[in-house]
């Protein structure tokens, strides 16, 4: 399905036939079919539907690592090793973030966005040539979370256009949010939320799911169907594309009514909407963004225990793309707080966040065996997290400064 911005207020609304009904964990999500005609934007539904999703299958083992793979999806590409881009926060008591990049040994710090005064730019990606970064952004004044973009040198900032330009009540706390360019660059996918927060009092909103749409903000489609007919029952985010551009993994969270409640997992889509499948198993509590390695072969994942945010006791872990030889890469128990990682682009490093106990938030490497952690950053209260590495280069006079700044730096204690 294609066509231009989609707006409540547009006459012409997209068609789109009825959707057969998605099974979450063994319970039925039947489609609301919707003929065709004048449907609300939260009923756009993808011209072929959304499968049933598939279970993880037993022989996905946490703590097996080094098992067979499954059959390698894309093969390995040299690439070169450019910047890291990842969200900083600009103030101690974190009320305003921004989006920064570093180069790939942690030296070379510069801030690409200028937020507003308790404003949150978080979520980065990079464009595959790495000329762009997109980025959501919530607005302190109005709570509301757009798309925007920035050029890797910090210039032209500007938002999408966004999804919803009325107050009907399809924009009811819209938000959009974790936008990931696909490879050939030509799409984003991204989550939107909206509708009623949950009268119980549970902060749930009422839906969720992932769509895509071109990088100028036009072509909308929605692709998952996970809240449609169970309203506050989760959230979808933090999309992230396979190296061949047919797949998605992204986050789904439950919430007080999901089921099962308040647990996390990564789920995998085709980009036509069908094969969805839960990946990771439930009591992982896997989330925040996935990363596929660039030969295809592996997912990497962040786990986080239940409790408050940023508490320790998670791990970051690799599975195969059909969902079997989940290995852990960081050790466990820990006392340390792991954050999102992600493959370089060449396949020979991670980047990841870590929080050692009492400690503020930096980011680490290591190779992608779990072997080799360094650490790449040493800031003070910053929390650089979700970290993304991409192909782009520091501009001339940057990378000379950066040089400099590095030469008389003292080295990173791993």
């Amino acid at each position: 399905m294609t066509g231009t911005r989609l707006s409540p207020t547009t006459t012409a609304r997209t068609r789109a036939s009825a959707g057969a009904g998605l099974l979450l964990l063994g319970a039925l999500l039947t489609g609301c079919g919707a003929e065709p005609g004048e449907i609300p934007l939260s009923e756009i539904r993808a011209d072929t539907p959304s499968a049933t999703p598939e279970p993880t299958p037993a022989t996905a083992t946490p703590g097996v690592v080094g098992a067979a793979a499954g059959t390698p999806a894309a093969s390995a590409v040299a690439a070169h090793n450019g910047l890291i881009v990842s969200r900083a926060f600009l103030d101690p008591g974190r009320t305003t973030s921004a989006i920064v990049t570093v180069g790939p040994d942690g030296t070379g710090e510069r801030q690409v966005t200028q937020p507003p005064d308790r404003a949150r730019d978080e979520r980065p990606d990079w464009s595959p040539d790495g000329s762009t970064i997109a980025f959501d952004r919530t607005d302190p004044q109005t709570g509301a979370t757009r798309l925007w973009t920035v050029s890797a040198s910090g210039d032209g900032a500007q938002q999408i256009g966004q999804l919803c330009e009325s107050g009907t009540a399809d924009c009811t706390n819209e938000a959009e949010r974790a936008p990931a360019y696909s490879p050939d660059g030509k799409q984003l996918a991204f989550s939107r939320s909206w509708g009623a927060l949950d009268p119980a009092g549970n902060k749930q909103i009422q839906y969720s799911d992932l769509y895509l749409m071109a990088p100028d903000g036009t072509n909308v489609q929605r692709l998952t169907f996970l809240t449609n007919d169970k309203p506050y029952s989760g959230e979808v985010s933090n999309p992230s594309w396979s190296p061949d551009g047919k797949q998605l993994a992204f986050e789904y969270r439950t919430g007080a009514t999901g089921q099962p409640a308040n647990s996390r997992a990564i789920y995998v889509v085709g980009v036509d909407g069908t094969g969805l499948r839960q990946l990771t198993p439930w009591e992982l509590r896997a989330g925040d963004r996935a990363s596929w390695s660039p030969d295809g072969t592996q997912i990497l994942f962040t786990t986080y225990p239940a409790g408050p945010e940023n508490a320790p006791g998670g791990g970051i872990y690799t599975v195969h793309p059909d969902g079997t030889a989940i290995g852990a890469l960081t050790p466990a128990p820990s006392d340390a707080y792991y954050g999102a990682a992600a493959y370089a682009p060449d396949g020979s490093s991670i980047v990841f966040t870590q929080a050692p106990a009492r400690a503020t938030a930096d980011l680490y490497s290591m190779r992608p065996d779990g072997t080799g952690v360094a650490r790449l950053t040493n800031t003070t209260g910053q929390w650089l997290s979700r970290p993304k590495w991409g192909t782009a280069t520091l501009p001339a006079p940057a990378a000379a400064a950066a040089g400099a700044a590095a030469a008389t730096q003292a080295p990173a204690q791993p």
